[in-house]
């Protein structure tokens, strides 16, 4: 036993020099490269984590528990006094002196717990008073004018609003943070914002367009019976507007001298197949119209109705608006990745289809062979050549059958550095905008320390440094180089990070997000940072309103984050009494990596009373 305990006091001892020994050379080169460097236990702590996960531990590690001794499988956020405990308790075990580590900067468990804790208040204020994970809710342009909808996240557990600059507009995340911090006073919750910039995203360019197509579908049991009309609702003209008022779904355009369909009045009409269908007037409401339809039907501008019984009241539909035509692509397909901006089109005899992006100066970038993912990832090519129009890709997987490439999904590059600047145009102009709506900043695309140091200083000309940033890692660039922007920010502004799961799963591979995801909470938890699970939580339970039980598993290990954050959608609000739930139950069994051992209700005895 001597001589087994003497061999790990040695290899413990062996690491410790090591971890002491590269954090010095590191503190030296990171002064050398930056002298305001500022002093934060997370760096220090960092480094040495760093150090020791630079070889393989495994051998020690089950030789450790084989002691009944910390493993260190655990030490994330005290890593240097992890392994200098553990080595005073071998060396009070040999009968040798205790060593001395007072040239050490070490900080204990409960140190590093507690400067995670206070990073945590200090980016994403206080959780609610049950709940130590935070829930962040995407939300939605179109419920900005809902204000019972913002009072409901509020009070069903959201601490976080985020505002995707994505999409929507500067007079709308004005109004969506209005309702935010009116709504947060009214209930006494306390919600903070964060505005989310779009960043470098590249996207499919634009498509051609063909007629709009209005299809009506009324519900029917499992043997064809009709249980729900179709219904549509329509404005009543004369005269054929640019675009249809909001809330409706098309014009009813009336022929000069028609008069006004009659509510129960039939209107008689062919669809784009020339099948003859009758919708009957359910409702009307000044100009705006409810229109029924007992039978599925198919209608585009142009189409022709008339009143079964007044043969003067007539006109047409109007004012769908047109749809861009998708590009069917299959395995072994071609496709022009165009080198200029300009609208795609599908293929002709002779020429592959074509599709545009939305950053053309990347397509002269790419090499013979790089992978490109398109519709986040829902679509795989490779580049076969580079041409005076552009690169043209060969399709490798769709799903069986063949797949539909629309206007404005994600390219993902991986692997590939773009070599673009920090922020985006757009990004610049949107911080002027955000600045005073914000809490928080969510970085998009950041890709190395140079980014991070980009942002700050933007922040900085705009006097926002008073904003937490949130680093969202979402490609295998940003992976690889997560220790540098972290480096670049922590002690200066207050930070976290967010685990992008979409786009960082089509960066590394489906099948490796799983360990890249866990490998991002163990270095932040070294730096002492709060994360950010993001991407797909409670997806179908957000947007239709029903859940599978592999996302019940996938939220619940969300806990280890400090934020969970769900995506916009139709039943939000009882996504977040669900996630609420789930995080309260999961903390008492779960913190980080440590399984904490609340009492199980099997109780002391598994013998039965009768017995």
């Amino acid at each position: 036993m001597n001589k087994a305990w003497q061999d790990l006091q040695e290899a413990l001892g062996g690491l410790h020099t090591r971890i002491v020994q590269s954090e010095a050379t590191q503190l030296t080169l990171l002064e050398q490269q930056d002298p305001s460097l500022p002093w934060h236990p997370g760096i220090r702590n960092m480094l040495h984590y760093l150090a020791l996960r630079n070889i393989d531990l495994r051998l020690l590690q089950d030789a450790l528990s084989d002691a009944g001794l910390s493993s260190l499988g655990r030490a994330e956020s005290h890593v240097l006094d992890s392994v200098q405990c553990t080595l005073q308790i071998l060396r009070a075990a040999l009968q040798i002196p205790p060593a001395d580590f007072s040239g050490t900067t070490a900080i204990t468990r409960e140190q590093g717990q507690q400067a995670l804790t206070n990073n945590t208040l200090a980016l994403l204020g206080s959780p609610p008073h049950q709940r130590s994970t935070h829930i962040m809710v995407t939300l939605s342009g179109d419920r900005v004018d809902d204000f019972d909808f913002f009072r409901n996240l509020l009070t069903a557990g959201m601490n976080i609003a985020r505002i995707n600059c994505a999409h929507d507009d500067p007079a709308i995340w004005q109004r969506l943070a209005e309702q935010v911090r009116t709504a947060s006073r009214d209930t006494g919750q306390p919600c903070r914002i964060l505005a989310d910039l779009a960043g470098h995203k590249i996207r499919t360019g634009p498509l051609p367009e063909v007629p709009g197509v209005i299809h009506l579908s009324p519900e029917r049991d499992r043997l064809g019976r009709l249980q729900t009309p179709a219904q549509m609702t329509v404005l009543a003209c004369h005269k054929e507007m640019a675009l249809s008022p909001a809330g409706v779904d098309c014009l009813l355009l009336m022929a000069s001298g028609s008069a006004m369909p009659q509510q129960g009045e039939d209107l008689l009409c062919h669809d784009t197949r020339g099948k003859e269908r009758v919708l009957v007037v359910e409702r009307i409401e000044g100009q705006i119209i409810t229109l029924q339809a007992m039978q599925g039907c198919y209608f585009t501008a142009g189409n022709p109705w008339q009143s079964r019984r007044r043969r003067h009241v007539q006109g047409h539909f109007v004012g769908i608006p047109q749809s861009a035509l998708p590009l069917h692509l299959e395995v072994d397909d071609q496709l022009l990745l165009q080198s200029q901006p300009g609208p795609g089109a599908p293929a002709q005899k002779s020429r592959p289809a074509r599709i545009s992006c939305t950053l053309p100066e990347v397509v002269a970038q790419l090499p013979v062979g790089q992978a490109v993912w398109m519709d986040d990832g829902k679509i795989a090519a490779m580049v076969m050549e580079q041409t005076p129009e552009g690169a043209l890709l060969r399709i490798t997987k769709t799903k069986p059958g063949g797949a539909r490439l629309q206007a404005g999904r994600g390219l993902n590059f991986p692997g590939l550095a773009l070599n673009l600047p920090a922020l985006s145009a757009k990004d610049l102009e949107d911080l002027d905008t955000i600045i005073p709506l914000a809490d928080l900043i969510g970085f998009s695309f950041v890709e190395n320390a140079e980014h991070m140091r980009g942002m700050l200083e933007a922040l900085r000309q705009r006097q926002g440094e008073h904003l937490g940033v949130i680093a969202k890692i979402e490609t295998a660039g940003a992976f690889h180089k997560l220790p540098e922007i972290l480096l670049a920010a922590l002690g200066r502004q207050p930070m976290g990070i967010m685990i992008a799961r979409g786009d960082l799963a089509v960066e590394v591979g489906p099948e490796r997000l799983a360990e890249v995801q866990e490998e991002i909470l163990w270095l932040a938890e070294a730096a002492h940072l709060p994360v950010i699970w993001a991407t797909q939580v409670l997806e179908q339970l957000t947007k239709k309103g029903v859940i599978s039980r592999p996302e019940f598993t996938d939220a619940a290990m969300g806990v280890r984050a400090e934020c969970v954050m769900l995506n916009k959608g139709p039943y939000a609000v009882e996504a977040v009494h669900t996630l609420n739930d789930i995080l309260i139950r999961m903390q008492a069994h779960q913190h980080k990596k440590f399984s904490r051992l609340r009492a199980l209700h099997w109780g002391a005895s598994t013998v039965p009373a009768s017995q």
